[in-house]
């Protein structure tokens, strides 16, 4: 056995299942070793494809993935993706064939390259450590959620493996992981504090909360303290059915969702940067509000802005201390409000301590919550959510044309065409809030949100590697004119896989993020205008069933399509309006 063969059988025995790849010389034997031992094999047609495909496999699916590349060139094209993995912390395993000879074609300094995108560098060294070092890799990506570049110099893996270490294929286990990070119980405190101080909390979760463990913590702790519930975009759906939640906040936040998030006299990031997107560069932040950031990171806390304190901890074990601290200090309340005598029997207090009591207490306490007299949770709040909080329900004019679609108008069809069951993935650009807040999701699993680099181009690879992570949920791909093109070689890849895949390009011909923000001031704009592309054509060619939508009644051929044995991907090339920027567009500007 060769290096190449055990490296790629160990990553499978440490629990990767996928395996993406633009096959090269290079990795020509590690991907096929992969396969061979069990994973699902999935050819992209471009490195930087592949490497977003795996990304957004790993980070819906909650298990590490593999991209392998060829040398040199291979993981070149692949670096966009990778930084994107990087900077969201995606658990995903770069190996990359290495060309160590400073005079071949395909040498470049890929720890280096590596390192410049804030991914871990790593590499096999000889074939003695080549089980360990492969196990090594993936234990790093799983357990300190990192995106890892394990280089597979080409000498190395063709040296033969000795017997033992080839023994040590029949055993590969990771490391046990990290406990997660209990807070001091001084933090504990502080926490119990503020949330007892608040009459108007509101909480943010980002991707440090979008765990099922930290979501039940934090609806628990807002039910007890009168929260309302916010995420950041990357955990939007994560409190899709709680009737206190404001969706997402940030640019993409509803007008509803801005006024009672600036209206909060505290707010709590959990798992959250409270960056310039999720606070809207501090303007959702009033004067004299208490903010806080709760992260196992502690390297995050306070990176983006000023806190009035941070706690180093886990999510969920913080909330779920926190709501433990304050049913005691209820507790007490609750012996106290009722007098209980010494002469009670132990019954009579159990008696005393029911959960009225309990939360009476906690109202009386000033902790929040519905029992008390103030707060942001009155009946007039749950009317306004369930009637004005999603940005169908803002009234708006209709700007479609003879020939062009509001994207408003659109999208907001589409969401009640598509089954709700759906998986959405968005690329960047000016057309990205209107998919990222008109199409509903149903939970944090169905939404992907690949933009923590803000590259254009990666909208479709994100959709297929999130449909290979949801297999029996619907996967919308939501791309500007731009990104499809950029992309378009991995249309190849969703005919090829089967995956009956819809996807939406808002084609304006432009790239309209540019056209928006350099408007008015007497600039040429022929850089970033085009003339008509009929993508829907370009999609037919790759043997999608192509719609040119200009109205809604041109979405008729998408219900036949969602009716019918959905054999073929579905590529929607709608010709929006392109006179109007997105409304989240200014606040994304002022942050370049």
């Amino acid at each position: 056995m060769q290096v190449a063969e055990a490296v790629g059988r160990a990553l499978v025995a440490a629990g990767v299942d996928h395996v993406f790849a633009v096959v090269g010389s290079g990795n020509f034997h590690v991907t096929n070793a992969m396969t061979a031992a069990g994973a699902t094999f999935v050819a992209a047609r471009h490195e930087g494809g592949g490497a977003t495909m795996a990304d957004a496999y790993a980070r819906n699916s909650g298990r590490p993935a593999v991209l392998t590349v060829h040398q040199g060139c291979g993981l070149t094209n692949a670096m966009t993706g990778i930084a994107e993995a990087a900077k969201a912390r995606t658990p995903l395993i770069v190996v990359a064939a290495e060309s160590t000879a400073p005079l071949s074609n395909f040498h470049v300094d890929q720890e280096a390259l590596a390192s410049s995108v804030g991914a871990v560098p790593l590499r096999i060294t000889d074939a003695d450590l080549a089980v360990e070092q492969a196990r090594d890799a993936v234990a790093t990506a799983v357990h300190q959620r990192r995106t890892v570049v394990l280089n597979l110099p080409l000498e190395v893996q063709s040296a033969e493996v000795p017997p033992q270490v080839q023994g040590q294929l029949g055993s590969v286990e990771l490391p046990s992981a990290p406990a997660p990070l209990a807070p001091s119980p001084a933090d504990v405190e502080r926490l119990v504090t503020a949330v007892r101080a608040a009459q108007r909390p509101v909480f943010v979760a980002g991707r440090g909360g979008r765990s099922p463990a930290a979501r039940d913590a934090l609806i628990t702790l807002a039910d007890a303290t009168g929260a309302l519930l916010a995420t950041s975009a990357v955990a939007k759906g994560l409190f899709h059915d709680q009737p206190w939640s404001l969706d997402v906040s940030g640019g993409f936040s509803s007008p509803l969702a801005s006024e009672l998030i600036s209206s909060a006299d505290l707010i709590i990031g959990w798992g959250c940067a409270l960056n310039m997107w999720t606070m809207r560069h501090g303007a959702l932040i009033s004067e004299g509000t208490t903010v806080v950031q709760v992260d196992d990171t502690v390297q995050a806390l306070g990176a983006h802005r000023d806190l009035t304190f941070g706690v180093h901890g886990d999510v969920a074990l913080t909330a779920a201390a926190v709501d433990q601290a304050l049913t005691a200090a209820a507790v007490d309340q609750a012996l106290t409000a009722a007098a209980v005598d010494q002469a009670l029997t132990v019954a009579a207090v159990d008696q005393a301590l029911t959960v009225a009591a309990v939360t009476s207490a906690l109202g009386d306490a000033g902790a929040g919550g519905e029992a008390s007299a103030y707060g942001l949770r009155t009946e007039e709040t749950r009317d306004r959510l369930a009637t004005s909080l999603a940005w169908r329900d803002v009234p708006f004019e209709d700007t479609t044309t003879s020939d062009r679609i509001d994207p408003r108008t659109l999208t907001i069809a589409l969401d009640d065409l598509l089954p709700t069951e759906r998986v959405v993935s968005i690329d960047s650009g000016n057309f990205m809030g209107y998919p990222s807040m008109f199409l509903s999701v149903p939970d944090e699993q169905g939404f992907c949100f690949t933009q923590s680099f803000q590259a254009i181009g990666l909208g479709l690879a994100t959709a297929i590697g999130a449909a290979l992570s949801q297999p029996d949920r619907l996967p919308v791909a939501a791309l500007g004119d731009g990104g499809a093109l950029m992309g378009a070689a991995e249309f190849d890849t969703v005919r090829r896989l089967g995956l009956p895949m819809v996807v939406i390009v808002y084609n304006d011909d432009a790239y309209g993020a540019e056209v928006h923000h350099f408007a008015g001031a007497d600039h040429p704009m022929d850089t970033v205008t085009f003339p008509d592309t009929d993508i829907a054509a370009v999609a037919r060619g790759y043997g999608f069933t192509g719609v040119t939508v200009r109205g809604v009644d041109d979405l008729a051929p998408v219900r036949a399509w969602l009716d019918g044995p959905r054999d073929t991907p579905l590529l929607i090339d709608a010709k929006v309006v392109a006179d109007e920027p997105s409304w989240w567009l200014e606040e994304a500007f002022r942050g370049h």
